[in-house]
């Protein structure tokens, strides 16, 4: 990203972030407690000085230009030294505590588990607890702190950011494909009637045409191991699939999903919760092809 040389300002970055957190400007301006016009001006002035748009307008809202994505680690680190610089302790005394983070399985092994050396070392006396499941939990409730998810939720106290698209493809191992009946006879596994309502489940019912599975589980680790050896197609993400050797042999973009950081509203401005959100926020962003597909 280039560098100017104009000086930033902090009420810009602030502004940056709430939108980046809302993901519109009204959001912002009722988290900042500012007008409207008062956020928007300090987003443009940002802009001018980075040089570069950090945000897409959508009719739907604010989204980060891969510029922004870049920015919003280091304008997370400036906030949490103003907070620590405001609160009169030491920086990274702040960053410590539990941070409850729930997501889907996919993304807590293939994603988060392996980058998590990084965030251990940026932070050592932050704790993470990760709870995985294909269902959405709810905020509101504080069943988790901060949530990276495929679902949006359309309620709750809660501030919601699209931060990428994951891909989705219909698999087979090559042991599979080699001996592979002609279509529409293929060996299917799908899941179990209680998540029928996932797009990846309601493919596979559509590939079956009536048919039963040869496989359904509740869980996608046992739906990749069975296609792994060769049971039947499955539909799998992309980046779990391809470093494995899986072969993609049918896409359907209806099946791809948003990947959305959903924070509670009132710990947002956490310094322990703004770190782990930096680091999936980043995290996000350097995989965003391998995740899209």
């Amino acid at each position: 990203m280039p560098q100017h040389s104009d000086l930033l300002v902090w009420d810009d970055v602030r502004a940056f972030l709430a939108v980046m957190r809302a993901g519109t400007l009204s959001g912002a301006a009722e988290q900042l407690g500012l007008g409207i016009a008062t956020v928007s001006r300090r987003i443009t002035r940002l802009e001018q000085a980075m040089g570069q748009p950090l945000f897409v307008r959508l009719q739907s809202g604010y989204q980060l230009t891969e510029d922004g994505a870049a920015l919003s680690g280091r304008a997370e680190q400036m906030e949490i030294a103003a907070l620590s610089l405001q609160s009169g302790l030491p920086q990274q005394a702040e960053v410590s505590g539990m941070v409850r983070l729930a997501t889907a399985e996919n993304l807590a092994t293939g994603l988060i588990a392996p980058a998590l050396g990084r965030l251990r070392a940026a932070y050592p006396r932050l704790a993470l607890e990760i709870v995985t499941d294909v269902r959405a939990v709810n905020l509101h409730r504080r069943d988790a702190d901060i949530a990276l998810r495929m679902v949006k939720p359309d309620r709750g106290n809660v501030t919601v950011q699209r931060l990428g698209r994951l891909g989705f493809g219909l698999y087979g191992a090559p042991a599979y494909l080699a001996a592979r009946p002609a279509p529409p006879d293929d060996a299917l596994i799908g899941w179990t009637d209680t998540y029928a309502a996932l797009p990846a489940a309601r493919w596979i019912v559509r590939l079956l045409g009536g048919r039963g599975p040869v496989l359904a589980t509740s869980s996608l680790a046992s739906q990749f191991e069975a296609c792994a050896a060769g049971l039947g197609l499955a539909v799998l993400p992309h980046f779990l699939a391809r470093p494995r050797g899986l072969v993609c042999v049918g896409t359907d973009p209806d099946v791809d999903q948003a990947i959305w950081l959903v924070t509670h509203r009132d710990l947002a401005p956490s310094r322990r919760v703004a770190a782990v959100a930096g680091f999936l926020r980043d995290l996000v962003a350097e995989n965003r092809a391998t995740l899209g597909g």
